[in-house]
């Protein structure tokens, strides 16, 4: 490793001081196989064991670390090229010097210590998550004071930094004895013009390494989504998630010819109950229609932070963490095979508001012009419904006020309650029954006004600190998830209690369910165990209790409602009523890259280099799932890339808004095709997806 440097560029070698950079490649490789070390003997169990597997991880993992080196060494050679030689043998020089030297040492040992939390909370590097974290630095400093001793952690990092400046010191004044043995003066070799020459030489490897290798680091060599997450680079990992914050489908996804993709696409939307709209194949608005007369049931849907299935005695836990939410599941539908579409909150709100799939990149919660989406707050106002968010956080973070402020919601957020209604609350927000409470004051004002009312409540508690009021559960605050759960559910439980005494329980439809797990760490790309959460529809005398165990969606959330309400509405929804006879059980799961479609025992991947993995899924429990890679099922595929493309192209191109007042659609841009409505949405007819990719 020391000699990779003079090796490479000679012309470095000529120059004493550039010895300071061939040891900042040394000793950052060290660093990057700690850390990695580190992680590894954190996740010794969920990886392979064999020397192959293990040395595999080191040697992509020193690649990563290298090219990550590249771009770190850049402030560096700046530094070298300009220094005056006079000023850098001077022992002014290392007023300037060691204090950088220490800074440097003290970034990355607070980085190897963020690392190591960030694994414990995520089981992955830095990613889009983290990226998330330093935008909303006040939410998530404040997150990091109330769950750790952060005092003492700073110490420990600065201990450690002292630690390594002291062992590299000795390092850096040999360098510098080096060059000072010139003498005063620089010698020609070593002037202006050759260290700018010198430089310039190695200035020239970051754009390589950004042209040639950024995009194409060995890392998918594992099937084991853990061993490819050792062997990446957290630092590499977090600037390219700034960078790839927003992924163009069409540029770095698998595609079919439009007219295909949207023909398909419309195929797999159609019902028996629903007619399109219009002939235009890029048009998915349709009508659903019922022959029973519509109910204005008021609807209160409760999403619950981080509720993974697993954490119910419904499904089998015996903790008694959810004795509330039980006695609801037990009363009430649940429905015990519906997935996430994803891993952070936006995505379940996403999809449970718009009912579409996770398109890559940022969640459409947060992205630009996002209102007037064809959302469940238009639809419940079409219908004569109050419609209103109520957050316990303050809405700004994620972009949460403007989105549901712009797609049919009057918002309310912790800035809006009185210094009365708080009796708790921590960085995320109050506790959840403060916001609860709020919305129960706020649904007796419309009953007064004799309006039906949607209200949708986002929970924080289940949130890192888990802190709550003390003396609610028998779990004590700030303890870990178990009571963060408990508390929840006790806070549910009792809000229901106090809604049975109020004039519009007996005409209100309770909708409980999670906007993603407490955990996305698998073995696998896309962990589908990771994504198993629990949906329970709750009304007395309006829903009857059962246990629906088909397959199915976030995004199937609302068309379900709706069918229970038997409205006629309008839909540009990608979701469908999983009580219908003609339902097609299947699930989105996804992450900001990774885009999955489970069908039938089977899971097709899209992945952003245009290529596609398939998995049976051969045993799935709540704390792991086997997927078994086979052969490509076009028909899999082709579902996928339709239901993704089609997604992704109705957002760029505006074609999912609300108002149907809108001028014709344009129609595809690759062939003006028409689908007639004798075409595949009409029952009996299918679109053949084997031979549309």
């Amino acid at each position: 490793m020391s000699k990779i440097i003079p090796s490479v560029f000679p012309r470095l070698s000529c120059l004493p001081r550039f010895q300071l950079l061939r040891l900042f490649f040394i000793w950052y490789s060290l660093y990057a196989f700690g850390v990695r070390l580190a992680l590894l003997s954190h996740s010794w169990p969920q990886i392979g064991h064999s020397p192959l597997t293990v040395g595999t991880i080191f040697l992509i993992g020193l690649l990563y670390d290298l090219v990550n080196a590249v771009y770190f060494a850049i402030p560096i050679v700046l530094y070298l090229m300009v220094m005056p030689h006079r000023f850098f043998v001077s022992r002014w020089q290392r007023v300037v010097l060691y204090p950088l030297v220490f800074a440097l040492c003290y970034g990355l040992a607070f980085s190897a210590l963020a690392e190591w939390l960030f694994w414990d909370e995520f089981g992955v590097r830095f990613n889009f998550i983290a990226v998330d974290y330093l935008v909303y630095t006040h939410e998530v400093i404040g997150n990091i004071r109330e769950s750790y001793p952060v005092p003492l952690l700073l110490a420990i990092v600065g201990v450690a930094a002292a630690l390594i400046f002291v062992v590299i010191r000795p390092r850096i004044e040999a360098a510098i004895a080096s060059v000072r043995q010139q003498g005063p003066l620089a010698p020609p070799a070593s002037g202006l013009a050759a260290r700018l020459g010198a430089g310039a030489v190695f200035l020239l490897l970051p754009v390589l390494v950004f042209l040639t290798v950024d995009g194409a680091l060995p890392g998918e060599v594992f099937a084991n989504r853990y061993e490819k997450e050792l062997a990446e680079n957290g630092i590499y990992q977090l600037f390219s998630a700034f960078r790839n914050n927003s992924l163009d489908y069409a540029t770095f996804y698998k595609n079919m010819d439009e007219k295909a993709a949207f023909t398909g696409l419309r195929a797999l939307l159609a019902t028996k109950n629903s007619r399109y709209v219009d002939d235009n194949p890029t048009d998915i608005e349709r009508v659903l229609a019922s022959v029973a007369p519509e109910k204005r049931h008021n609807v209160v849907l409760i999403m619950v932070e981080s509720l993974s299935a697993e954490y119910l005695g419904a499904f089998g836990n015996t903790a008694g963490l959810t004795p509330n939410l039980d006695a609801l599941a037990r009363d009430g539908l649940l429905f015990n095979r519906l997935y996430a579409t994803g891993t952070r909150t936006v995505r379940g709100m996403e999809a449970v508001t718009l009912s579409v799939p996770p398109t890559p990149g940022q969640s459409i919660v947060k992205r630009p012009n996002n209102a007037n989406l064809f959302s469940l707050g238009f639809v419940f106002r079409d219908k004569g419904y109050d419609t209103r968010f109520f957050y316990g956080g303050y809405g700004y973070f994620d972009n949460m006020n403007a989105f549901f402020g712009g797609n049919g919601f009057d918002v309310t957020d912790r800035g809006d309650l009185s210094a009365a209604e708080i009796t708790f609350a921590n960085i995320w927000g109050v506790c959840d029954e403060d916001i609860l409470g709020r919305a129960l004051r706020e649904f007796d004002q419309s009953a007064r006004r004799k309006k039906p009312f949607f209200g949708y409540v986002m929970t924080t508690s289940n949130h890192r600190p888990f802190t709550y009021p003390e003396e609610k559960i028998d779990i004590p605050s700030k303890t870990g998830r178990a009571g963060g759960v408990k508390y929840t559910d006790y806070a549910i439980g009792r809000f229901i209690d106090e809604a049975r005494h109020h004039s519009w329980f007996a005409d209100t439809i309770f909708v409980i369910v999670a906007d993603h797990c407490a955990g996305s760490a698998g073995r696998q790309e896309l962990p589908v165990h990771s994504y198993h959460i629990p949906l329970i529809f709750y009304g007395p005398g309006i829903i009857a209790p059962g246990v629906n165990t088909t397959l199915a969606s976030q995004v199937d959330l609302g068309p379900t409602l709706f069918g229970l309400l038997k409205w006629r509405y309008h839909s540009k929804f990608f979701g469908k009523d999983i009580l219908a006879p003609d339902f097609t059980p299947r699930a989105f799961i996804g992450n900001y890259q990774r885009l999955g479609y489970l069908e039938d025992g089977y899971l097709a991947i899209l992945n952003e280099r245009q290529g596609i993995s398939q998995y049976q899924v051969v045993k799935e429990t709540m704390q792991d799932a086997v997927l078994v890679p086979v052969s490509e099922k076009k028909e899999l595929s082709g579902k996928a890339i339709c239901s993704y493309q089609g997604a992704s192209l109705l957002y760029q191109r505006g074609l999912d808004r609300w108002s149907r007042k809108e001028p014709r659609l344009p129609r595809i841009s690759q062939a003006a095709a028409t689908v007639s409505r004798s075409g595949p949405e009409k029952e009996g007819i299918t679109v053949d997806f084997r031979h549309a990719l």
